[in-house]
């Protein structure tokens, strides 16, 4: 097994190791698609080559409206040739509701040829750092990353026992994120977005956000950060910024969240 993610604030890279690790320790490995091939970025370079040399897979990422991330859903079709005949177990990480996030990519997946064997919803602190209505406790992001651990615990447990669940899956959860959030949202991630907010007077030039973003939409130029038209919505850039100088659906960053925090049990919750 080897698996494969995108992440904007850690939440779905995090679950993805920590799946991995739990994985590895529960089995004894008998056949070569049990061996773990560890955890790769869709950034990275080494990420198709892992997929070739691994008959399953472990897909972790953040759902958006109930919908696949532009980045990945590019990745997914521009290496469609991939995913047939792969066994599949998909991860999907959310805010607050995504009715069928793992259904999402899985019938994206199973339309080139991959198989769908389970899937796992899990609700981690909100990366959406410019919008107030969103935001919880630290005490509850930390308390929400822990019932996620002991529900990826369960989880393997259960697909060692032969019955991997199956969250997300089926026309019941198709129609919870249809009617849900996609009907009324789902057009935000068909497109990349050219909406990202730069406030220059906070910022320092610091390129950050540059190095950060998995579009390479941000540029320095005359010291300060430039938003192009291809984002994808991550909320990496906004969520990083030194200087709170970045939104995009908000007019002000409330709240930045990355998982480190919640692992560090850092108690400073506005930042």
């Amino acid at each position: 097994m080897v698996g494969i993610y995108f992440s904007g604030t850690g939440n779905s890279r995090y679950a993805l190791e920590l799946f991995l690790q739990e994985y590895n320790k529960q089995v004894e490995p008998q056949r070569d698609e049990d061996f773990i091939g560890g955890a790769f970025s869709i950034e990275d370079g080494n990420a198709v080559d892992a997929v070739k040399a691994h008959s399953t897979i472990a897909f972790s990422y953040p759902v958006q409206y109930s919908t696949v991330p532009k980045i990945l859903r590019d990745f997914v079709i521009d290496n469609q040739k991939l995913w047939k005949n792969k066994k599949i177990f998909i991860i999907a990480t959310m805010g607050l509701f995504s009715g069928d996030g793992a259904g999402n990519l899985g019938r994206l997946l199973q339309k080139y040829g991959g198989e769908i064997i389970g899937g796992l919803h899990l609700k981690m602190p909100d990366s959406i750092g410019d919008e107030k209505l969103l935001k919880r406790s630290m005490e509850m992001n930390v308390r929400l990353v822990k019932e996620a651990e002991s529900k990826i615990k369960k989880a393997v447990w259960a697909i060692k026992a032969g019955k991997p669940p199956r969250e997300g899956l089926g026309i019941l959860w198709r129609m919870a994120g249809f009617f849900g959030q996609r009907l009324w949202f789902g057009h935000q991630t068909r497109h990349y977005s050219s909406k990202l907010k730069i406030n220059e007077e906070e910022c320092i030039g610091c390129g950050q956000c540059v190095r950060l973003c998995p579009m390479n939409n941000l540029e320095l130029t005359d010291e300060k950060a430039k938003a192009g038209s291809r984002c994808t919505m991550c909320y990496r850039c906004i969520n990083y910024c030194p200087r709170q100088a970045i939104t995009l659906l908000g007019k002000k960053v409330v709240w930045q969240s990355r998982i480190e925090k919640y692992l560090e049990g850092d108690d400073n919750e506005h930042t």
